[in-house]
């Protein structure tokens, strides 16, 4: 799953496959102020960026959210009980934990493991794994031709108990997220190679289909705080093979309506995750060819995008705490060893007045 990373280097392997909620009311209230840094957090700021700090105490993770406390994080993380890549290489299992490296719970003890997200009332999760398919095809989660058929949807609690299987198929179900007023999970479904987006009640009951686009790739959906309007990104299914993959953002209404355009260049626009404010959103873009990936804060109304991120290598997957005040985002500058050596950093973005707003409108006019 790992947001198609196929198309981030023709050279992954499986084994580099890791395979907002913005409910303001759920937050807690935060001083004025920076961010303080954790006490023995590694600094990685680079010049130009905004104070960051390396989560302690993780190995290789992506794709982390925070929960409703805008403190608490899930992600996929590499553990000895996952089940391993064909080169014997340790595979990814969901795990909650603290931004200051505390508090690491395992939520899923074998298969292998994709997103995951926070319920808005901070005491569910929902996840993605195939435990429930050790007889099919381990698949590769980064490559769209061999998603794990079998991969499907669970909710649990912050335990990893009352676990709850949504789906039971053998479709490739992923890149599933939760909308700010716990209505709705909306995530991916490939179907015969085609990858649409779908929505479900948290039961499970209710399923409709978002889109159904033979031409292109849907994927990587997240609730913007209307609970309505949905920011995603695809590619178009002829592009499929160029490196890097063109792809581009857009908003769509959940029920099928209003798709528009929010990135207009024919670069790798990628991951996308809308602010709290309803306006703003990070998103990865990739230079140089694809030899680099970088942060970039979007803006729904138009305009330039601002860049966040200064680091030559890896730097993806951001996300936005409910509270606006930080961006934790995965990337390879503590290690120095690419897609191979990935780790969690945060970001003190609370400079950049992205928290919530009241009665924010969402502008589905292409804001070029």
């Amino acid at each position: 799953m790992y947001q198609n990373m196929h198309f981030v280097s023709g050279s992954l392997v499986l084994a580099a496959s890791l395979a907002l909620s913005a409910c303001a009311s759920g937050a807690s209230k935060r001083s004025a102020g920076p961010v303080p840094i954790p006490e023995g957090a590694s600094i990685s700021t680079r010049e130009g960026e905004l104070p960051s700090w390396q989560i302690p105490n993780l190995p290789t993770a992506a794709e982390a959210y925070y929960g409703p406390d805008s403190h608490h994080l899930v992600a996929q993380v590499s553990s000895p009980k996952a089940l391993k890549s064909p080169r014997g290489t340790e595979g990814f299992l969901t795990q909650t934990f603290t931004d200051d490296g505390r508090e690491i719970t395992l939520i899923n003890d074998r298969g292998w493991d994709a997103c995951s997200y926070y319920f808005p009332d901070g005491k569910h999760l929902v996840w993605t794994s195939i435990k429930d398919h050790p007889d099919l095809p381990p698949g590769n989660w980064s490559n769209p031709a061999d998603y794990p058929r079998g991969a499907e949807l669970y909710v649990s609690d912050l335990a990893g108990g009352n676990v709850r299987r949504l789906t039971d198929n053998l479709y490739y179900e992923a890149e599933a997220s939760v909308s700010p007023d716990g209505q709705w999970i909306v995530f991916g479904r490939q179907i015969d190679g085609q990858m649409d987006l779908w929505r479900m009640r948290p039961d499970g009951s209710g399923e409709a289909r978002i889109t159904n686009t033979p031409d292109w790739e849907e994927g990587a959906p997240y609730y913007l705080p209307d609970s309505e309007t949905i920011l995603f990104r695809a590619w178009k299914r002829e592009d499929q093979g160029r490196h890097p993959t063109p792809m581009t953002v857009f908003t769509i209404r959940h029920d099928g309506t209003q798709r528009t355009q929010r990135t207009f260049t024919d670069d790798m626009n990628w991951a996308p995750y809308p602010a709290p404010d309803g306006r703003h959103f990070v998103f990865v873009r990739a230079l140089d060819g694809g030899k680099n990936y970088e942060v970039f804060l979007g803006d729904l109304q138009g305009g330039e995008p601002r860049r966040l991120t200064f680091d030559a290598g890896f730097d993806g997957f951001p996300s936005i705490s409910p509270d606006g005040r930080k961006m934790v985002w995965t990337s390879s500058r503590s290690t120095g060893k690419g897609f191979m050596g990935l780790r969690l950093h945060v970001m003190d973005v609370s400079s950049l007045g992205l928290g919530p707003k009241k009665d924010r409108a969402i502008s589905h006019r292409s804001g070029r």
